[in-house]
């Protein structure tokens, strides 16, 4: 039986990654600052203008504005005639302190109360369902289409900053049509790749260099099936990008920061969050436990959702589906999972080491399946072989 299933990922230049980047900029410089810091930072960029408002409770001082323009110039909106750039839009700031009602709860959760363990202190930030996935698809344990999209548009981040294709602006997207038969991954059935770019270059010259820079370098073609579809910028001109062309806004790209549609997602924005925010924290440790999963062969595919209520420190519900892939029984795997991994925001934090300065670098290109993060180890697979694989 044949299926097909999409993806899409956007560049860093793309007006929601944009503020996602400043976001996580300012989140990594309180946290530089201040490890303990409560931040919500959320951003939001139109043609000439950036709004940062949120959350922030800090005994430092950052300067938000510089911060925000290094990281658009950074992004490469460096010059007026791009229509956005970083030394001569407005930047306003609206920023409040956490509220006392959520602090109280997340200080000293309900359980510390009466517990004394330490790592029931902090509580859940905020009530929600986080979702955590991997499979044996990929060498990243991700799905393919959504690895496949997030390459794309990072080769066509590259060529533009290493002078390959200078014509070449910031913005841009991808999107790759993967084709399965009986659930096994057969070939890339079609490819999208649409790429901001000056008025300088013809269509065909820009449809070839980024063939030939781009897609094929990133996709082999025996990875392509026979009949693919590749289309490059298929409305022909893309001179006018970034938020001159559509306004921006931190969270609204979470399928393509996860898993691209592959797995359900719980609804919360992980840009501009410090790890007490289990919308983040949360869904990178269960991405951490469904990764050690497959890696210790226990499913090929394991989907993990989680559920927490504000100001309490343990889950209200655990939730395991391997879609029929797993060694054991779901309802085993849930009790493994839950005796031999700590869903508590603060063991979470400690665990993942989740208070230092690293989120910008996860802003753009996906926060799941790259080299680097504490949240893709698989220190645990070899023990969960031995243990639960007899």
């Amino acid at each position: 039986m044949k299926k097909f299933f999409t993806s899409e990922s956007v560049t860093e230049g793309h007006p929601d990654k944009v503020c996602d980047i400043i976001s996580d900029s300012v989140l990594d410089a309180i946290l530089e600052k201040d490890p303990t810091a409560r931040v919500a930072c959320e951003c939001m960029a139109s043609t000439g203008l950036v709004l940062i408002t949120g959350e922030i409770t800090t005994e430092c001082y950052v300067d938000i504005q510089k911060i925000a323009r290094d990281a658009i110039r950074e992004i490469g909106y460096s010059r007026a005639k791009y229509g956005f750039d970083a030394d001569t839009c407005a930047i306003i700031t609206a920023i409040n302190e956490q509220s006392p009602d959520i602090a109280l709860g997340v200080d000293n959760s309900w359980e510390y109360r009466k517990s004394g363990d330490r790592y029931d202190r902090v509580g859940a930030g905020d009530q929600g369902m986080m979702f955590g996935y991997a499979c044996d698809e990929t060498e990243e344990l991700m799905p393919m289409a959504i690895t496949l999209a997030h390459k794309l548009t990072k080769k066509l981040t590259e060529v533009r900053k290493n002078g390959t294709l200078p014509y070449l602006r910031p913005d841009g997207k991808s999107q790759v049509t993967v084709e399965y038969e009986d659930g096994k991954f057969v070939g890339v059935d079609t490819i999208v790749v649409s790429a901001q770019h000056s008025d300088t270059v013809e269509t065909e010259q820009l449809r070839a260099d980024i063939q030939k820079y781009v897609v094929n370098e990133v996709i082999a073609p025996d990875m392509m099936n026979k009949d693919v579809k590749i289309y490059i910028n298929p409305t022909g001109r893309f001179e006018v990008g970034g938020p001159k062309a559509d306004s921006g806004l931190t969270g609204r790209k979470i399928i393509v920061d996860t898993y691209g549609g592959y797995c359900p997602h719980g609804g919360g924005a992980f840009s501009g969050k410090d790890p007490t925010k289990v919308d983040r924290s949360a869904a990178y440790y269960a991405r951490y436990v469904a990764k050690n999963i497959v890696k210790a062969g226990l499913a090929k595919e394991c989907r993990i959702e989680v559920a927490y209520a504000i100001g309490v420190a343990r889950p209200v519900s655990l939730f395991v589906d391997t879609n029929g892939t797993g060694r054991l029984s779901d309802e085993m795997l849930s009790k493994i999972i839950e005796k031999e991994f700590d869903f508590r925001p603060l063991a979470i934090i400690e665990k993942l080491d989740l208070r230092k300065p690293v989120y910008k670098q996860t802003a753009s290109y996906g926060h799941f399946g790259r080299k680097g993060f504490s949240w893709e180890q698989t220190d645990r697979a070899e023990e969960l072989k031995a243990k639960y694989l007899k």
